[in-house]
């Protein structure tokens, strides 16, 4: 594998590569733009560089094209021309190491993590649970703590809050946070979830980062695809929740890298609003805080969206490299929203970015990046270079076959059911109701015992009578026989 020191993008207007230093990719970035302007393309040709340069890819793939990533490509018409324009470029057609994921685990491995893993807190927002909801919730995952009640799936969770409607006694002081009705709330809830089919989210094997961060046998770093073209429309919060939690688990796992020649992992978050829409303030909180220190433990969060206006202003504070495709602007707001855009790159004075803005063609860009030395570059007008892999999807055979070739297969395909929760709580539950009839049994035992006790009692007592009634008639017959007798 060759070694890299900079991410190379494309080409400006003279031809010259244009490019992003590697060792810097983990200050973030943005690529954004109007639909059908090549935001695909440009995240393909970024997840290809960094694959090249051994740093593992984490991508949604929403529109279901970006697994082409897997396939080498056949580049012909404007792809071809757009090769020819960048001799330098050393295009080579070529498929990349890939793994596909699918929450549902019909086109990829089935991607799972565990409640106890995600929390409380981003399974409140998950279940868009009102504030008094969101402390139930946290009181149950408390009981579950100090019980030793592994929360896994949903059905670890259904089973906890019903044995706590039951048992209020283990929520302690916190018993009037979760009481009968809050506790049927979150069960309707966790019903609503399942319907969406968020159910084969949670489970074991869940995923483990380990495996995302390993290379690949050539020292290539894998690329992560998660299927998420019928996620994002079908159950949106689920999809964002996820990532949420994988970003969360990213920072609380790996160990501070300080300054690295290069990331150990890009994630890509496509469709970002989606992370910030009806998102509880103290999560927002939470969101911007991770993004901002994990650069340090050697992640680069990479949003893509249609416009930077998206996305919070303390997360674009923070981005280091820009791709800025065309965007339209018809309305007063929109042109607004172009000069805000515009105004977030350092200008060249051999253009203005608000005019070239509105003037770019597809696979062209505005790109704003970073000096060796960290500080803001100037605004380039960039053509981005064809990706090496294949711009479109696999068939349905294509992707069998690389979910089938995958190293991952025989770990993540089959699911593991082992105790937790619900089989603890049932086991009880079993245990109670046969202690409970045992008592009754020895109580009727007892019972039946003093019954015959005393029903024989009464049998003597009753065959005492008849004899000494008898032997008294036969004494009495005796008596008077003699009697008759002597007169």
């Amino acid at each position: 594998m060759e070694q890299y020191d900079r991410l190379v993008l494309g080409a400006d207007e003279s031809g010259r590569s244009i490019g992003h230093p590697l060792r810097l990719a983990n200050r973030h970035g943005l690529i954004a733009g109007a639909t059908g302007t090549g935001k695909t393309v440009t995240l393909q040709r970024l997840a290809e560089q960094f694959s090249d340069a051994g740093v593992a890819v984490f991508a949604a793939d929403i529109k279901g094209d970006l697994c082409g990533l897997a396939a080498a490509g056949t580049p012909s018409g404007k792809i071809a021309e757009r090769i020819a324009s960048m001799p330098w470029l050393n295009h080579r057609p070529r498929a990349y190491p890939v793994t596909l994921w699918d929450v549902q685990g019909v086109s990829g491995h089935p991607l799972r993590t565990t409640l106890t893993e995600m929390g409380p807190l981003l399974l409140g927002n998950l279940l868009e649970l009102s504030d008094s909801q969101q402390a139930a919730l946290f009181a149950a995952f408390k009981v579950a703590d100090r019980e030793a009640l592994l929360l896994l799936d949903l059905k670890d969770l259904k089973a906890l809050l019903n044995h706590l409607r039951t048992h209020p006694e283990l929520l302690g002081e916190d018993a009037a946070l979760l009481n009968g009705s809050s506790a049927q709330a979150l069960l309707r809830r966790l019903a609503t979830l399942e319907q969406q089919g968020a159910e084969a989210l949670f489970g074991e094997p869940a995923l483990e980062l380990g495996d995302v961060l390993r290379p690949d046998a050539d020292g290539h770093g894998r690329i992560h695809l998660l299927d998420a073209s019928r996620l994002v429309h079908e159950a949106p919060k689920v999809y964002a929740t996820f990532l949420l939690w994988l970003l969360a688990e990213l920072f609380e796992q790996l160990p501070e890298r300080g300054d690295a020649d290069r990331p150990l992992l890009a994630l890509f978050f496509d469709e970002a609003h989606l992370l910030f829409n009806d998102t509880p303030k103290a999560l927002q909180d939470r969101l911007v805080q991770v993004v901002r220190l994990i650069r340090s433990k050697g992640v680069g969060v990479y949003f893509v969206t249609q416009s930077p206006s998206d996305l919070p202003d303390e997360i674009l504070a923070q981005l280091g490299l820009r791709i800025q495709h065309g965007l339209r602007a018809y309305t007063v707001r929109e042109q607004k929203a172009l000069r805000a855009v515009a105004d977030g790159f350092r200008s060249n004075p051999a253009f203005t970015s608000l005019d070239v803005l509105v003037d770019l063609g597809i696979g062209e860009a505005l790109l704003g990046g970073l000096e060796d030395n960290g500080t803001p570059a100037m605004v380039q007008r960039v053509a981005i270079a064809p990706p090496q892999s294949r711009v479109g999807p696999l068939s349905d055979q294509e992707r069998q076959a690389v979910v089938t070739a995958s190293p991952l297969r025989a770990q993540y395909d089959k699911a593991v059911d082992r105790e937790s929760a619900y089989e603890i709580l049932m086991a009880r539950a079993s245990q109670a109701s046969n202690e409970e009839t045992r008592v009754r049994n020895v109580q009727s035992s007892a019972a039946g015992d003093a019954l015959g006790d005393l029903a024989g009692r009464v049998l003597k007592s009753a065959v005492q009578q008849a004899a000494n009634q008898l032997g008294r008639q036969l004494v009495r017959g005796l008596m008077g026989s003699l009697l008759g007798k002597k007169r």
